[in-house]
């Protein structure tokens, strides 16, 4: 009698294990996520990123910073000051996924991403390594240290313009799609469609 009821009860172990099997093999749907709870995760998971630099462009620039005193009324050059200027600087591109749209298709089976434009994150002179040579002063010239401060941030602003002309901003719009695209496949989405705006 003790034999038939631990057969019974070892039988009635087997057969629960493979009904459950069965029931998670053709009805995945019972533990898994839905699509759409999935894309929340995958924004969630993106919006910490906050900001995402796609690119950066380093450069080391010379500049020459005058600076004159004239004699008032007369256009005679009392004193003249030359400086060299020698410094690095970078740039940087990227998004702000804070802004980031995510939607899915559940019929299409698709993910809708609206992504702002890249912008310029980052703009950076090394003021602490940069070097400033005299090339031409005299005692009667005032140059103020200032001035090597403001000639430095009118050439970034001009390297960043001469880049955003060559198309800098564009290029890290395409990289954030391909990351976001590889991002995005590797969570288990094989339709994306990524849009700027």
């Amino acid at each position: 009698m003790k034999k038939i009821v631990i057969n019974m009860l070892v039988l009635l172990v087997v057969l629960g294990v493979i009904g459950a099997g069965a029931v998670f093999y053709f009805k995945p749907s019972l533990i898994s996520t839905t699509k759409s709870s999935d894309t929340a995760l995958v924004k969630e998971r993106l919006v910490e990123l906050s900001e995402w630099t796609t690119l950066k462009y380093e450069y080391s620039k010379v500049i020459i910073s005058r600076s004159s005193k004239n004699v008032p009324l007369i256009d005679i050059k009392l004193a003249e000051a030359i400086k060299l200027i020698e410094y690095d600087g970078y740039l940087k591109a990227g998004t702000d996924l804070s802004k980031l749209q995510l939607s899915y298709g559940e019929t299409t089976k698709q993910l809708f991403v609206k992504v702002p434009n890249a912008t310029i994150l980052d703009n950076v002179a090394d003021t602490d390594t940069a070097r400033v040579t005299d090339v031409k002063g005299d005692i009667f010239s005032d140059y103020q240290s200032q001035q090597i401060f403001d000639d430095i941030n009118k050439e970034k602003r001009k390297i960043e313009e001469k880049k955003i002309k060559q198309g800098f901003l564009k290029e890290a719009d395409v990289r954030i799609k391909k990351l976001l695209t590889s991002f995005l496949k590797t969570n288990g989405y094989n339709d994306v469609t990524i849009e700027f705006y």
